[in-house]
C-alpha cells in the first residue's frame, strides 16, 4: 500500500508539474508576443517534434525495459517449478526408505518458498522468508548428497544432483532478478524531459486565445498514468500489477507433493 501511494504521490506531482509548466510557457510565449507580435513563438516545429519525439522514445523504451522484467519474472517461476518437480519425481530412483526424508526437505523448501514470496510487501518479512528458504535449501542439499555418498557406485549422482542444482540457481536467479530495476537517473530523466515537453508545448500555445484546458489535461494525464503504470510494473510484487498469479504453478506443484 505504500508503494501505491508513493507511486500515485509521483505521477500526481508529473501530472501538477506538467500542468505548472504548460502555464508557464503559455506566460512566457505571450510575453514574447507582447514585445514582437510578428516574431513570437511559432511553434518552433522541428524543435518541438525533437523534444516530443524523444519523450515518446523514452516512455517506449522504459515500459517495454520494464514489461521485459516482469515477463522474465514470470518465466522464472515456471521455470523453478518444472526444475522442483523434476527432482520430485527424480527420487524416485532413490531406495525406498531413503526417500522419504528428502522428499519432506523438498516439502519444507517449496513452502519456504511460497511462504517468503506471500509476505510482499513486507520487505523486512520477505528477506527474512527468504533466508529462511536458503537454509531448508542448505540442508535439503547437505541431506541428499550424503544420502548418495551412502549409496556408493549404484547411486543416481547426477540424476539427482542435476535437478537439484537447477533448483538452487534459479532460486538465486529469481532472487536476483527481483533487484534489478530501471536506473532511478532514467526516471529523473524522464520527469525532465515531460516537464521540458510541457514548457515546449505551453510556449507554442501562445498564439491561441483558447487555454484548451481539455488538450492540457489530456497530456498531463496520459503522460503521468503512462510513468505509473511503468513504475508499477517495475515492482510487480508490491503495486497493483503483480506476478503473484504465476506463483500458483507453485501452489499446484506442492499440492502434488504427497
Amino acid at each position: 500500500m505504500i508503494f501505491v501511494l508513493l507511486g500515485l504521490g509521483l505521477a500526481l506531482l508529473l501530472f501538477g508539474g506538467m500542468l505548472g509548466f504548460l502555464g508557464l510557457g503559455r506566460r512566457l510565449g505571450t510575453r514574447a508576443l507582447a514585445r514582437a507580435p510578428s516574431e513570437g513563438p511559432t511553434g518552433t516545429g522541428p524543435l518541438e517534434a525533437a523534444v516530443f519525439g524523444t519523450l515518446g522514445l523514452l516512455i517506449a523504451f522504459t515500459f517495454g525495459g520494464a514489461i521485459s522484467r516482469f515477463e522474465t519474472r514470470r518465466d522464472l517461476i515456471v521455470q523453478e517449478a518444472n526444475a522442483l518437480g523434476t527432482l520430485w519425481l527424480r527420487l524416485d530412483l532413490l531406495p525406498t526408505k531413503e526417500q522419504a526424508p528428502i522428499r519432506e526437505l523438498v516439502r519444507r523448501y517449496v513452502d519456504a518458498r511460497l511462504d517468503a514470496y506471500g509476505k510482499f510487501p513486507d520487505l523486512d518479512a520477505a528477506k527474512e522468508g527468504l533466508a529462511h528458504a536458503v537454509e531448508v535449501q542448505g540442508e535439503l542439499w547437505t541431506a541428499t548428497v550424503e544420502t548418495l555418498k551412502g549409496m556408493g557406485p549404484s547411486a543416481p549422482t547426477p540424476s539427482i544432483l542435476i535437478p537439484l542444482n537447477e533448483v538452487i540457481d534459479l532460486a538465486t536467479t529469481r532472487t536476483e532478478v527481483m533487484r534489478r530495476h530501471q536506473p532511478p537517473l532514467v526516471f529523473a530523466m524522464l520527469f525532465a524531459l515531460a516537464f521540458g515537453a510541457a514548457l515546449m508545448a505551453g510556449y507554442g500555445l501562445a498564439r491561441s486565445k483558447d487555454r484548451s484546458w481539455f488538450h492540457r489535461l489530456a497530456f498531463a494525464g496520459v503522460t503521468a498514468i503512462a510513468v505509473y503504470v511503468i513504475m508499477d510494473i517495475e515492482f510487480p510484487r508490491v503495486g497493483l500489477i503483480r506476478v503473484d498469479a504465476a506463483d500458483q504453478v507453485l501452489v499446484d506443484l506442492r499440492a502434488t507433493m504427497k
